[in-house]
C-alpha cells in the first residue's frame, strides 16, 4: 500500500488570521484538508474565501467547549449535546451547502465518553470519516505547547521532516496542524505558534522530503476512492 498524507488545519472561520493563514497553507504549502467552526464569529468568511478551492477538503470542526477549552454545554445532559451536534451539522450544510468531508472535534471533546457516542451517530448516519474513528491515523503532535509552556522547535521544518520519516507509514494518515497569523481580536494562548506553523508548511524543502519518501498528498474528498482502490488490490 502507498502512503497517503492528509494535512489537516483545524479552527477554521476562528479569526480573521486563521483563515487566511489557512489558504496560504493551502495554496503556497502542503495543507490539503481544513475543519470548518460553524459558531465561530469569521466563519461566514471562510465559507466564501473556500468555495472556489476545489482542491480544498472542508470538514466540520464540531465545537462545544470555548478557546479555553471550558464546557459551552452541560455534558452530562445528552439531550443538549446531540442536539448541538445536531445543529452544528445542519449549519455546516446551509452554509457549505453539501455535506462535510469529514468531522473532527474542538480540543478533541469527540474523545469525552459523554459525548462520543453522539459524534459516531453524525458520522455513521452520514457515513463520513471522523478523526480517530476511521482508516485514517491521526498524528496529533505537530504542535508547539506542552505544559503551557511554547517549543517551537516541535513545529520546524527540520522536525516535521523527521516526523515525515518516521510517522508516515503505508495507509493513510492524517497530520493536524493548526497555521494562522496573529490577530489582536482572537483571544487564544496559541498566536506565535500558529504563525511558525504556517511558515513551515510552506517551505519549499517539504514537497522535496514528501517526494523523496514516496508520500501522496491527498484531502478527505479523496478517502473514499482511495480506500475502495486499496481494498480492491488487496482482494
Amino acid at each position: 500500500m502507498r502512503k497517503y498524507l492528509i494535512v489537516n488545519g483545524d479552527d477554521f472561520g476562528a479569526s480573521q488570521g486563521i483563515n487566511r493563514g489557512i489558504l496560504e497553507a493551502h495554496l503556497s504549502g502542503i495543507l490539503t484538508s481544513t475543519s470548518l467552526m460553524v459558531n465561530a464569529p469569521y466563519c461566514e468568511e471562510a465559507v466564501s474565501q473556500s468555495v472556489g478551492l476545489a482542491s480544498l477538503s472542508v470538514g466540520l470542526h464540531l465545537t462545544l467547549t470555548s478557546e479555553a477549552g471550558k464546557p459551552l454545554y452541560d455534558l452530562d445532559d445528552p439531550a443538549i449535546c446531540r442536539a448541538e451536534l445536531q445543529k452544528q451539522f445542519l449549519r455546516f450544510q446551509d452554509l457549505m451547502e453539501r455535506l462535510p468531508t469529514h468531522i473532527d472535534s474542538h480540543h478533541h471533546i469527540h474523545r469525552d465518553p459523554r459525548v462520543l457516542p453522539f459524534f459516531l451517530e453524525l458520522a455513521e448516519q452520514y457515513h463520513l470519516p471522523m478523526r480517530e474513528h476511521s482508516p485514517v491515523k491521526y498524528f496529533p503532535d505537530f504542535y508547539a505547547q506542552w505544559d503551557g509552556e511554547t517549543h517551537l522547535e516541535q513545529v520546524s521544518v527540520e522536525h516535521l521532516m523527521k516526523i515525515f520519516d518516521s510517522e508516515i507509514g503505508e495507509g493513510f494518515t492524517e497530520l493536524g496542524c493548526h497555521p494562522g497569523y496573529i490577530d489582536p481580536k482572537f483571544d487564544s494562548t496559541y498566536h506565535i505558534e500558529r504563525e511558525t506553523e504556517l511558515q513551515t508548511l510552506c517551505d519549499s524543502r517539504l514537497r522535496v522530503k514528501i517526494e523523496e519518501l514516496g508520500i501522496t498528498l491527498i484531502g478527505f474528498q479523496d478517502l473514499d476512492s482511495l480506500v475502495a482502490e486499496t481494498s480492491d488490490i488487496a482482494e
